[in-house]
């Protein structure tokens, strides 16, 4: 099976346009200010980077994975290598400051995976966090330090003072997630059959298309899982497999180099045939007419 991903790299893009004030070291780390870097796409796509945007005027709206989100400044919007964007609506006042750093330095700032971990699922969980003036005013500081590190060219141990930085910066913010107003009322035990499928969906979609592997690690008949699922959310258990399956479908025709065949492959279908097939009854046209467009 082919593995290899190749997602839209924005450090080569951001890179090529030449009427960015970008500050950069390597293609490890990047500062700018100038949100038409940030398009607006129709379609899902990857990203290979970790991206913080301090946004102090304007709004936003899209999609990180299958969560929809809105933005309102003031804000921090942090959006995770690895994850699978859509941009549908930027304000034209929007203004904000970026951060952008590599997934091999995201990884490096918090080595420890236990300790990662909770934090990426609270980020994910939680992509855009609401700021009041003075943590605006604390993250432009921030931000200004490791622009003044950036600028230090002459200095051989700035990508490790940027490190310490982002570590403080990274330990800062994930205290206001603490913040957000959490839910109080104990979940329904149907909401925790819901919680708990979709957490799997997200796990295994690429091998298991049906309802029945699911409902079986749950311990539910197919049946009883599709009512659940569907009574809470408004889709089946199906439908919403069919989701994770053509968002990263769509993703990897649009923000990768791989051909259909090798798709197919990467989501474990038997042949491109039954991949076209598939993507058509979901989407109502094929890979390659999707790819096209």
């Amino acid at each position: 099976m082919h593995n290899k991903i190749t997602p839209l790299t924005w450090q080569t893009d951001l890179k090529k346009k030449i009427d960015l004030d970008i500050q950069a070291i390597d293609d490890d780390f990047m500062l700018f200010d100038n949100v038409k870097v940030l398009p607006v796409f129709n379609y899902p796509f990857r990203v290979d980077v970790t991206t913080f945007i301090i946004c102090s005027r304007g709004s936003s709206r899209g999609y990180t994975g299958l969560k929809y989100y809105e933005t309102t400044a003031p804000c921090m919007i942090t959006l995770l290598a690895g994850e699978i964007l859509q941009h549908e609506f930027i304000s034209d006042d929007f203004e904000g400051l970026f951060i952008v750093m590599s997934k091999r330095l995201t990884d490096n700032l918090l080595p420890n995976f236990q300790d990662r971990v909770p934090l990426d699922i609270s980020i994910r969980e939680n992509p855009v966090i609401p700021l009041c003036a003075e943590d605006l005013d604390l993250l432009k500081i921030y931000y200004a330090m490791l622009k003044a590190v950036v600028e230090m060219t002459e200095n051989p141990h700035r990508k490790e003072i940027i490190r310490h930085l982002m570590i403080a910066f990274h330990y800062h913010s994930s205290s206001w997630l603490h913040k957000l107003p959490q839910q109080t009322a104990s979940p329904t035990k149907q909401e925790e059959v819901v919680t708990a499928f979709m957490s799997l969906a997200e796990k295994y979609y690429k091998t298991e298309r049906q309802a029945g592997f699911y409902a079986e690690k749950l311990h539910l008949t197919p049946k009883y899982l599709s009512q659940i699922v569907k009574t809470d959310t408004g889709k089946s258990a199906n439908e919403w497999i069919d989701e994770y399956v053509i968002l990263e479908a769509k993703a990897l025709l649009k923000s990768s180099k791989l051909s259909i065949q090798q798709i197919a492959d990467e989501l474990n279908f038997a042949d491109q045939s039954v991949f076209g097939k598939y993507f058509k009854r979901v989407e109502g046209i094929s890979p390659k007419e999707y790819r096209r467009k």
